[in-house]
C-alpha cells in the first residue's frame, strides 16, 4: 500500500513538471514608439494557451500593464502591474483578456491576450474604452475574428 501511494505520487510530480515545461512564455514590450505609433504594446495581440505566460518588459520607465475591467473571463484575477517595471501573468484561464497600460489607455496603448478556446469574447467586445483604445481594439477584435478560423 505504501508503495502505490509513493508511486502516485512519484507520478503526480512527474506530471506537473512535465506541465510546467510545456507552458510558453511570451514578450511583449511596452514602448513610447513602436511599429504601429506611439504608445504601444509590441505585440499587441497575443494567442497563448492556458497554462502560458505573458512578459510585459518596461522599456520605458512610464508605462504598466493592468488587466481591464470586464475584459477577463470568469474565475480570472485582475492584474495590475507596477509603473516602469516588468510584470509576468500566468493566464490559466481560457478567455479574452484586455490589457492597459493605465496612463496611456486614453491614447491607445492597449492589447488583447487571447487564451485557448474563449467564451467571454462577446462580453470583452462589449466593454467600452476611452479615446484611441476604441478603435485599437476594434483592430484588435478583427485580427483575433480572422485569426479563429486559421
Amino acid at each position: 500500500m505504501r508503495c502505490l501511494a509513493i508511486a502516485a505520487a512519484c507520478m503526480a510530480l512527474m506530471w506537473s513538471a512535465l506541465a510546467g515545461a510545456n507552458a510558453a512564455e511570451v514578450e511583449v514590450k511596452m514602448l513610447n514608439k513602436g511599429a504601429k505609433g506611439v504608445m504601444v504594446f509590441e505585440p499587441d495581440f497575443v494567442r497563448i494557451q492556458p497554462g502560458d505566460s505573458v512578459h510585459f518588459v518596461a522599456t520605458n520607465k512610464g508605462h504598466d500593464a493592468q488587466s481591464i475591467d470586464g475584459m477577463l473571463p470568469e474565475g480570472a484575477e485582475p492584474f495590475a502591474g507596477e509603473m516602469g517595471k516588468d510584470v509576468t501573468v500566468t493566464f490559466t484561464a481560457p478567455g479574452v483578456y484586455g490589457v492597459k497600460c493605465k496612463p496611456h489607455y486614453p491614447m491607445g496603448m492597449v492589447a488583447l491576450v487571447v487564451v485557448g478556446t474563449p467564451t467571454n469574447a462577446d462580453e470583452a467586445k462589449a466593454v467600452n474604452h476611452p479615446g484611441k483604445a476604441k478603435k485599437v481594439f476594434e483592430t484588435l477584435f478583427e485580427e483575433y475574428g480572422s485569426s479563429k478560423t486559421n
